[in-house]
């Protein structure tokens, strides 16, 4: 099959969850004996290659904006990809469905994988929550195929348009790495601190977590994975905090991510909006203990391997984390527990199998 991927950044990845995804499964698919084609990003982008693992990469502008960034960005690569020879296009994010019917004009098969809830986003106005809305009734008729990450936001689909969608998870690794060069340059030792990763968005409620850590009594650190581009008051007054404790390290990607989730003594996931958050899976995958947001995603995703809190009680994080930090045999078992459920559900491979799956029946379809 020859496949392209749209709505995303790019890859290498260096952004986030749908960047991780698109280089997880394209460079999988082109080991499988596939034609991949990846659309990215001229502002965030900079790899000058014509191909990156096998996978082949297409760079176009977009306007560098809040609001028009993604949208800009995924026109063009509408129309630049109309007219090649592409059997199936896999557009990420719900706000592109209003695209996604143009590659079908020419005869390509198109899935759009939704993401999650963008409208419960604080830092989206009015305009932006409604555009969301809109798009997410698009995707239910655009494109010939909706994919959702969780089954939670499956549900909703179904519950408010009345339309299925092909479940398939976000994936995660399903090992530790032994290096600890990132460590030393934040004068971090391994299990000697508890890991935070998000964008840094009011909803992903990094002021809770550093609130509830300037509670607790340790020597141990806490490490704040993470930025956003458009959040900067946001961020200033994250970084307000006087506890020496607290460390920033801005975004962290490749081999220095795995390092600082592969050596946490746990990790924290206070995510409240979304679908699969990828930085969870990951935190499981490298052997973390994880304490979680009390949310419906997080729970489909932990099942029994993880601890939860409560954001509507006020001392609850602080007392878990406390918890956690007092009792290191409780920590080890959930890691354990951590990785079995990465190991059993959520493994690349069989993401990337799924995936294949659907393609190859959509194309069946077409030709039938």
């Amino acid at each position: 099959m020859k496949i392209a991927i749209i709505g995303i950044r790019g890859i290498p990845a260096n952004y986030g969850g749908f960047e991780t995804f698109a280089e997880e499964i394209s460079t999988r698919l082109v080991q499988k004996g596939h034609k991949v084609t990846v659309y990215g990003r001229s502002n965030n982008i900079k790899y000058d290659g014509e191909f990156y693992r096998g996978v082949r990469i297409v760079i176009l502008p977009t306007i560098q904006h809040k609001y028009f960034d993604t949208v800009v960005h995924s026109f063009w690569c509408v129309l630049h990809l109309l007219f090649r020879k592409y059997d199936v296009i896999l557009i990420c994010n719900s706000i592109n469905s209003l695209f996604s019917f143009i590659p079908r004009l020419t005869g390509k098969k198109v899935a759009l994988n939704v993401d999650g809830l963008e409208w419960k986003r604080k830092k989206w106005n009015k305009l932006g929550k409604i555009l969301y809305r809109i798009s997410e009734y698009f995707a239910t008729f655009l494109p010939d195929e909706i994919v959702t990450d969780s089954k939670i936001i499956r549900q909703y689909y179904l519950k408010k348009f009345n339309r299925d969608s092909t479940y398939i998870p976000y994936g995660g690794p399903t090992r530790r790495v032994s290096t600890q060069e990132i460590l030393k340059k934040y004068n971090l030792e391994s299990r000697k601190y508890v890991l935070y990763v998000s964008r840094l968005e009011p909803e992903n409620n990094a002021h809770l977590v550093i609130k509830a850590f300037e509670k607790v009594k340790t020597d141990l650190k806490l490490v704040i994975v993470g930025d956003a581009p458009y959040n900067s008051k946001y961020i200033a007054e994250l970084k307000k905090t006087k506890d020496p404790r607290i460390i920033f390290t801005g975004y962290v990607f490749g081999q220095g991510y795995k390092e600082l989730q592969s050596n946490a003594y746990f990790y924290i996931q206070a995510t409240e909006v979304g679908g699969t958050h990828p930085a969870l899976l990951e935190g499981m995958g490298y052997g973390n203990c994880v304490l979680a947001n009390d949310v419906p995603e997080h729970r489909e995703v932990l099942g029994e391997a993880g601890l939860m809190f409560t954001t509507q009680e006020p001392d609850d994080l602080t007392n878990k984390i406390q918890f956690l930090l007092d009792n290191p045999e409780v920590v080890e078992k959930y890691r354990n527990l951590a990785v079995k459920r990465i190991e059993q559900e959520y493994t690349w491979g069989k993401i990337t199998n799924d995936y294949e799956r659907l393609f190859m029946r959509m194309l069946r379809l077409k030709n039938e």
